[in-house]
C-alpha cells in the first residue's frame, strides 16, 4: 500500500494527503511516512500539518455543509441524523467531564477538556475530524477549540509515533508498518460502515 500511495503522491505529499483522510488522519500519515523511510520527526511534522489543516477548514464548513444538505430532499433526513449523532457524541463527551469534575472547573474548561481528551485517543473513530465536530456542537469558538484540538492531536501523534517506532524496532523492517497501515485502513472502513448504520438507526438524536 505504501509503495502504491507514494507512487501517486510522493513521500512527503503522500504523508500530508493521508493525514487529511477521515478516520485515518494523523495516525495513518505517520505510519505511512515511516514506512517509506522518512525521518521520525519529519514524519510527525508532515502528518501533524495535514491533520491541522482539517481542523481549520472543517470547523467553519461543517455547519454550512450540513445546513445545505438538509435542504436537499433525498439526503435531508440522513443529514439531520448526522447532526443529531454528532450532538449526541458532544453531549456524552461533556457529560463524562462533568461527572468527573471534582475541582469545580468552569463549563468552558470542561468543554475544552472533552475535546482534548477525545482527540488525544489514537483510534479511528476519534481524532481531528470528529473532535472538531464535537467542538462545533459544544458551542466553542474557533480560538477556544484550536488549543484542545491541537494539543490532543499532538498527544495522539506522539503516541502513534512511539508505537510505530517500537514496532519497527521489534520487526527490524518497514514491512510491519505497511501491515499496520493496511490494518488501519480495514478497521477504518469497518468502523465507518458501522457508524453509518448506527446513524441511520438514530431516533431523536440518540444512537440506538
Amino acid at each position: 500500500m505504501s509503495a502504491f500511495f507514494a507512487g501517486i503522491f510522493g513521500n512527503e505529499w503522500g504523508t500530508f494527503v493521508m493525514s487529511l483522510v477521515p478516520m485515518i488522519e494523523l495516525k495513518g500519515g505517520i505510519v505511512f511516512a515511516l514506512s517509506v523511510g522518512l525521518p521520525p520527526l519529519y514524519s510527525f511534522v508532515l502528518a501533524y500539518a495535514g491533520s491541522s489543516v482539517v481542523f481549520a477548514l472543517f470547523f467553519f464548513l461543517l455547519v454550512p455543509v450540513l445546513n445545505l444538505l438538509k435542504k436537499i430532499k433525498f439526503v435531508e433526513s440522513f443529514a439531520e441524523k448526522i447532526e443529531n449523532y454528532i450532538k449526541d457524541r458532544a453531549d456524552r463527551s461533556l457529560k463524562e467531564r462533568k461527572d468527573g469534575n471534582k475541582k469545580g472547573l468552569s463549563e468552558l474548561t470542561l468543554k475544552m477538556l472533552a475535546v482534548l481528551i477525545f482527540v488525544a485517543i489514537p483510534l479511528p473513530l476519534t481524532g481531528v475530524w470528529m473532535g472538531t465536530a464535537i467542538a462545533v456542537f459544544l458551542g466553542l469558538k474557533f480560538h477556544q477549540a484550536a488549543l484542545p484540538v491541537c494539543i490532543g492531536n499532538l498527544v495522539a501523534g506522539l503516541l502513534i509515533l512511539g508505537l510505530a517506532e517500537f514496532c519497527l524496532w521489534v520487526a527490524g523492517t518497514t514491512v510491519i508498518l505497511d501491515y499496520i497501515l493496511w490494518g488501519l485502513l480495514v478497521l477504518a472502513i469497518i468502523l465507518l460502515i458501522v457508524t453509518i448504520i448506527r446513524i441511520g438507526k438514530t431516533k431523536g438524536g440518540k444512537a440506538e
